[in-house]
């Protein structure tokens, strides 16, 4: 049917408009205006980016801050972010910067391996901040601090720093003296290395298949009941296994012990892919949320966006991020979550590699791209215009809930972040007929850039066909990497797959899976933990990919157990019965 919509295309009619006010959920990745990132003007490179978060509940509100941005976001909500141009900013830029709610005072400090100051603020939804201090003290050469990390323990009164990132120095910590303007309070202390050849999440590369040598680096410290749980980032951000991990302690310093239930965030499958070098903050009913940064590299190994999952503490007081379906739509929670799996929507993707139509195409860059859950690959309009569309088509009429637009900075020539035509404007439609359309999305007016752009619908409404109409975006071309649809595909949900295995490695850091394909099943996920009903961690696969998967996230000693679970347009199966492997 798709062959007609040239024509039915002509003779579009709006007649009704679906409202999107009041949005309750969000969906990965964090949709805001990522800064264009200057950081590569010489190469001629321009691409927007965000990395290295920290969310700051701080009063009631929430402050997001993000490596080379030029300012910071301020929430009220946690999904509707208001960037802030400071009164004061480092003149080059921050990197990884750390940020602490403290009374009513926020702290933030970035980093370097130079004297640098402290900065604070009373009211930092204003974007005033004053000197705390004039500058840190200067550490030896390469010791930092890099990716720095502020703590506060009230128990104690005590501060603390953490800060890091590299292959060769560990990560570092040190007490700060209140009284010196949080100056450093006796030497500093080296708390943890990696250690890739027992720590199978700790290595390199895509799926840790590469031998380089791995980095560690975003600390953070959690008080929780007591006890310490200093987290970081590994092996690297370039790649699908980006992670967070932790040691635990008695004390702020440590010593620390190695949590084996690591990696504590963890999303090595699907489209945002990548959990590390993030914070844990708590929401305002005492949920927690861990932060990371997601791997794009479309222009450069180093273009990334930001994500955020549910988190906390088990009742054993074992940490947890929940990264399955973490980059599908996800309610913000209206009260302290029970069941770390209750703010998951239930809305299924239903646009994987479904047939698309385009106005125009430019070079090989064809519209298929745009349904295949890739940010790496694209589809890009002949002409950057308004008017230029792209309709997918469900295959069948099924509920949609939540639209997606991912665009992409093909050939972009943009190197201002404050330039006042960074913007993007386009309208939606929907239709069961490919004849009848209606808009429920108009963008046309917006003067805020939104490369990520997330369109939640007020009700489901019941469609086949989803347009997308362009009017504009700052950069020469119009490119967009995929139209994600979320809702229910009015049928039942697939059965549990069968022949389910789990077999470790002769290298226990590995171990390889089976299963036997499901029919009608959109994709998998592959679960584990150490216990039956910790299993934590999700590696998510598509259905068109192989039945087998090695996973190279594992630690020696330790004994996991695994399960696995089909999904379709429409739900997800019961879980397999968990296979222990020792």
């Amino acid at each position: 049917m798709i062959r007609y919509l040239l024509i039915a295309l002509m003779f579009i009619t709006s007649v009704g408009h679906a409202q999107f006010e009041g949005q309750k959920t969000y969906c990965n990745p964090m949709d805001i205006n990522y800064r264009y990132n200057f950081e590569q003007l010489n190469d001629s490179i321009s691409y927007r980016s965000g990395a290295d978060p920290v969310i700051v509940n701080h009063k009631g509100e929430y402050f997001l801050f993000v490596t080379i941005s030029g300012g910071y976001w301020h929430s009220k909500d946690l999904i509707n972010w208001r960037f802030i141009t400071p009164s004061r900013w480092p003149f080059e830029d921050m990197c990884a910067p750390a940020a602490l709610s403290y009374k009513d005072t926020l702290l933030l400090f970035q980093s370097t391996f130079d004297k640098r100051p402290i900065l604070y603020s009373t009211t930092p939804e204003t974007g005033k901040l004053e000197f705390y201090n004039r500058w840190m003290p200067q550490l030896p050469p390469l010791i930092g601090p890099w990716d720095p990390a502020l703590f506060y323990d009230e128990e104690l009164d005590k501060w603390y720093m953490y800060w890091g990132s590299s292959n060769t120095y560990p990560l570092f910590g040190a007490e700060l003296d209140k009284r010196k303007r949080l100056a450093y309070k006796g030497a500093y202390k080296e708390l943890l290395r990696l250690h890739p050849e027992i720590h199978g999440w700790e290595r390199f590369g895509p799926d840790h298949t590469s031998e380089i040598v791995p980095f560690t680096e975003g600390a953070w410290m959690t008080k929780h009941n007591g006890k310490y749980y200093f987290q970081y980032g590994a092996p690297g951000t370039e790649y699908n296994v980006y992670a967070n991990g932790t040691y635990v302690g008695d004390h702020p310093l440590g010593p620390f012990t190695y949590a084996p239930y690591n990696p504590v965030s963890y999303k090595p499958g699907g489209f945002v892919t990548g959990a590390g070098h993030g914070n844990t903050f708590q929401d305002n009913y005492g949920n927690y949320w861990n932060t990371g940064t997601p791997w794009v590299a479309v222009n450069w190994n180093f273009e990334r966006r930001i994500a955020m999952f549910p988190a906390g503490f088990d009742k054993d007081d074992q940490m947890f991020s929940n990264t399955r379906f973490g980059d599908f739509p996800h309610y913000l929670p209206t009260k302290k979550w029970e069941n770390k799996d209750e703010l998951f929507t239930g809305w299924m993707l239903l646009s994987y590699k479904k047939p698309a139509l385009a106005s125009s195409q430019k070079d090989t860059f064809d519209v298929a791209r745009i349904t295949d859950e890739n940010p790496r690959t694209y589809w890009v309009a002949k002409e950057n215009k308004p008017g230029e569309w792209v309709v997918v088509d469900l295959k069948k009429e099924q509920q949609v809930n939540a639209v997606q637009i991912n665009y992409t900075d093909y050939k972009s020539n943009i190197y201002d972040p404050f330039d006042p035509k960074i913007y993007t404007q386009f309208r939606l439609y929907y239709s069961s007929d490919a004849k009848n359309w209606i808009k429920f999305a108009d963008l046309s007016d917006e003067k805020k850039d939104r490369p990520n752009a997330y369109i939640e619908l007020k009700e489901g409404v019941k469609a086949r066909y989803i347009k997308y109409e362009h009017i504009y975006v700052a950069s020469p071309n119009l490119a967009v990497s995929d139209i994600r649809v979320f809702g229910d595909g009015l049928g039942k949900r697939p059965k549990t797959p069968a022949k389910f295995t789990a077999r470790r490695d002769t290298d226990p850091r590995n171990a390889f899976i089976s299963w036997e394909k499901v029919n009608g099943a959109v994709g998998y996920n592959i679960l584990w933990g150490i216990d039956k009903d910790k299993l934590y961690q999700t590696y998510q696969i598509f259905a068109d990919k192989p039945s087998v998967k090695e996973i190279r996230g594992l630690t020696k000693d330790v004994s996991y157990y695994f399960a696995i679970e089909a999904f379709n347009e429409s739900g997800v199966s019961e879980r397999s019965e968990a296979v222990f492997v020792k």
